[in-house]
């Protein structure tokens, strides 16, 4: 993944543009994108910075709060597919996440979806 430009580089391209420059004359000078510079000075009128937003990452604790109901369903009916526990935590729980943050959640608790002769 390639790295954020600088906040340096970002303020001095907002400040070329509130002293009266066009945002396209900002990207030219400073060898930037148009469309990076549209965006900096957007971000700096809205939030009063230009710095960058905090980047990448998966978020595990989303399905923290459905830890203990997702072991016990496991308990309970240890072949459910992992789309099948999706499903179920999406219509009895009002959980909507996407099957790779349930694999991984389940995935750091010690648990595997492989197929094996125990589960056939």
């Amino acid at each position: 993944m390639s790295k954020s430009y600088s906040l340096d580089l970002r303020e001095r391209v907002v400040a070329y543009v509130l002293s009266g420059q066009s945002r396209h004359a900002a990207a030219r000078a400073f060898g930037v994108s148009e469309s990076s510079a549209i965006r900096w000075v957007r971000r700096h009128q809205r939030l009063g910075t230009s710095a960058a937003f905090a980047r990448g990452g998966n978020n595990p604790l989303r399905l923290i709060h459905e830890q203990d109901w997702l072991l016990a369903r496991l308990k309970q009916k240890p072949d459910l597919t992992l789309h099948m526990l999706l499903r179920e935590l999406k219509e009895q729980r009002s959980v909507d996440v996407c099957c790779d943050t349930l694999w991984r959640f389940l995935k750091r608790c010690g648990i595997g979806f492989k197929k094996n002769r125990i589960r056939q």
